[in-house]
């Protein structure tokens, strides 16, 4: 005779429970991804919430089973022991997470964590069994509670081994593997549950004393819909809290690499403002920063006594532009870059190598012990770039010259690199290939020389340029036939300064291409008025070597001319003959261009540079200039005798016309017109004047015994 209650499950409530564990099961395992990637107070909240969570789920699935269970009696649990089994659940949903969180977790931890966590689970569900209070009580099949508890801790151990292998899945895959080991975790799961159930009897005749406490079918829709709710809500605030955080990651991202480019940005822009482009050494802004901190730094120590001192020298490459004009600016780049990295070599890891200029160079020496090692410095300097430099294949040859100053031997802190410059000018002027010690009257010159600079920048502005004009003299006719216009400045402090000191500081520092634009200007626009005063003559300017490498010269005269309406043929532009061999090619653009529009076309100073007759032969010029320094020997010297009636002959030749410069004596005129000089110029028969004077002398307001202007200036040329 059967002796135990029989029992029935169910179905509806069982699949119910298992879809609470398989969902319980799938937010689990993306809980313990939230734990695992979040930051440590927000993964401290997920663990505390998700453990709570977890085993809510589990225990829903025991409750689910329980309330599934048949007996021919009424039963029902007690609250007490229900409560228990809930947080034996949440106990061991705790351990499962605290793991799953680890970066890493071997074999032995695994293993404990499944013990501990099985024995969670058995916990709850014979804590469970127990909130039943059965009179008599359980009967129990101790090796079925054993396989129970064995499915327990093998689930577990499942589930961690889950948990850690779904790390490895990308991101693409995650939510297929996570279905599927969901599916395992709730079989394992049930498979415990039921095992657990399958060991229980009840005595036939036994009576639940907690029937009247939880149970019955209002108990199991609740617990289902809450438990239900809670999962989903759940799963939704993880997928919410994922792609925030993944939306925030990408923000990170996008922020930290707009961080980057802007940071790259950065660095190029404070490369290009403090470094030099074409060496990459610093620029004279970082390397002025570099010497008020070294300053700053040598007052801090000299004034523990300690007797240290820092130089700059100043090094400017000699015979760099006649190489730079001949081999064209991409040789010249090369020098520059070659002779900025010897110097990097030469200098120690504390000096600084500065490019400032076109082919000039600044160097900073800290820690120097006396002048003896800035000496030796600037002469290994002088040796560096002395060696020859490659360039498209051919050995080039340069020297330098080197200005040394050093503080605080050498004057004003405030004035180092313009003494530094002046000493490097003193250098140059002892022939170059050397260096030169500051010394005080050089800090004068340089001063004068800034405060002479500055006064002709504003010189234009101020009305204080004009030219003045000396008349040439037509050699047959003995009349003024054209002049040359001279450029003078009339200094309000100092007066008339010479032309050799300014155009020097405007071709040294950049200014005699706006005086060169201004002189042709303001000659076209004299002789344009002259004209319309009935005075029509040809007018000579000067154009400097650096107008002749200016592209568009040609195209800029041409302007000058139609916007004063003149014929090109009343404008002669002279350039030296060493300027014109300097760049034969440059010269011929220019002179061609200029040719093209009409300008007649003059070589100044010709026999005082290194002349090539095939050269001049391949230039349109229309008349050669002898220099001074012939005429001012003809009395006295054979040989200037001879080398000005051998010019005079070759340009007869050449079907140009000649004129002699520098005529002050009656010997000289004589002289010349004996060769058949073509025009005479000089103080002889007249000095440079203003605009004016010249105008009343056509008008025939002239100085005693002075020439007349030709007929032909006089009316039409």
């Amino acid at each position: 005779m059967n002796t135990f209650m029989p029992f029935s499950y169910n179905l509806f409530v069982v699949a119910a429970s298992f879809a609470i564990a398989m969902l319980a099961s799938y937010v689990t395992l993306d809980l313990a991804r939230r734990v695992r990637t979040a930051q440590r107070r927000v993964g401290l909240a997920w663990w505390a919430a998700g453990s709570i969570v977890m085993g809510t789920g589990i225990w829903s699935m025991h409750f689910l089973g329980m309330q599934a269970f048949k007996l021919p009696i009424e039963i029902g649990f007690s609250g007490g022991a229900t409560l228990l089994s809930w947080l034996a659940a949440v106990a061991a949903s705790g351990v499962a997470l605290e793991l799953a969180s680890r970066e890493h977790f071997g074999n032995t931890q695994l293993a404990l964590g499944a013990l501990v966590m099985g024995a969670g689970i058995s916990g709850m569900h014979y804590i469970g069994m127990a909130a039943m209070d059965m009179n008599p009580g359980i009967v129990w099949d101790y090796r079925v509670v054993v396989l129970s508890v064995l499915i327990a801790v093998l689930a577990s151990a499942s589930a961690l081994l889950i948990f850690k292998l779904l790390r490895r899945v990308r991101p693409s895959q995650r939510v297929g593997y996570q279905l599927a080991a969901s599916f395992v975790m709730a079989v394992a799961i049930c498979g415990m549950h039921y095992t657990g159930m399958a060991a229980a009897r009840f005595a036939v005749g036994a009576v639940c004393l907690s029937a009247g406490e939880l149970g019955g079918p209002g108990m199991t829709a609740m617990v289902l819909i809450a438990t239900g709710m809670l999962l989903v809500s759940t799963l939704f605030t993880s997928i919410l809290d994922s792609r925030l955080q993944n939306t925030a990651q990408q923000l990170t991202h996008s922020l930290r690499e707009s961080n980057a480019r802007l940071q790259a940005a950065n660095d190029e822009l404070q490369k290009r403002a403090f470094a030099d482009a074409l060496t990459g050494l610093p620029n004279r802004l970082l390397f002025e920063d570099r010497l008020i901190h070294a300053l700053l730094r040598l007052d801090r120590t000299n004034h523990h006594r300690v007797e240290d001192r820092l130089a700059v020298l100043f090094v400017d490459l000699d015979g760099f532009k006649p190489i730079n004009d001949s081999f064209g600016h991409a040789a010249g780049d090369v020098i520059l870059r070659s002779a900025a990295d010897r110097l990097r070599q030469e200098a120690r890891e504390s000096d600084t190598v500065a490019r400032v200029g076109g082919d000039e160079f600044l160097i900073l020496l800290e820690d120097v012990t006396d002048v003896a090692a800035c000496v030796s410095m600037a002469n290994r300097v002088l040796e560096s770039l002395s060696r020859p430099f490659e360039v498209s294949g051919k050995k080039v040859q340069i020297a330098c010259s080197i200005g040394i100053v050093v503080h605080p031997d050498h004057g004003d802190r405030t004035k180092l690199v313009a003494n530094a410059d002046a000493a490097m000018y003193a250098a140059k002027r002892a022939g170059g290939g050397c260096y030169a010690l500051f010394e005080p009257h050089m800090g004068s010159d340089a001063s004068e020389q800034l405060e002479l600079l500055n006064d002709l920048r504003q010189a234009l502005d101020r009305g204080e340029l004009a030219l003045h004009y000396q008349p040439k003299i037509d050699g047959t006719r003995g009349q003024i036939s054209g002049v040359e216009a001279l450029l003078r400045w009339n200094h309000p402090k100092h007066g008339m300064v010479p032309p050799m000191v300014f155009i020097t500081l405007a071709e040294r520092f950049g200014l005699i291409g706006r005086l060169g634009a201004w002189v042709i200007n303001e000659a076209c626009r004299q002789t344009a008025e002259w004209g319309r005063s009935g005075l029509r003559m040809r007018v000579a300017i000067n154009l400097s070597v650096h107008q002749l490498r200016e592209s568009g010269l040609a195209e800029r005269i041409g302007q000058a001319l139609q916007f004063h309406g003149l014929d090109a043929s009343q404008l002669l532009c002279e350039i030296t003959e060493s300027v014109a061999m300097e760049d034969i090619k440059a010269t011929q653009r220019t002179f061609e261009g200029l040719a093209r529009i009409g300008v007649f076309l003059s070589i100044d100073d010709f026999g005082t540079g290194y002349s090539s007759l095939n050269y001049l032969r391949q230039l349109p010029a229309q008349q050669l200039k002898i220099d001074r320094s012939f005429v001012n020997d003809l009395e006295d010297s054979e040989d200037a005798r001879a080398v000005v009636s051998a010019v005079v002959s070759l340009a007869h030749a050449l079907g140009l016309r000649v004129v002699a410069e520098g005529v002050e004596t009656s010997g000289q005129r004589d002289i010349l017109l004996a060769m058949d000089c073509d025009e005479l110029q000089g103080f002889f028969f007249a000095r440079p004047m203003p605009a004016d004077s010249l105008f009343a002398w056509s008008q025939g307001e002239k100085p005693d015994g002075a020439v007349d202007f030709t007929p032909s200036v006089i009316g039409s040329l």
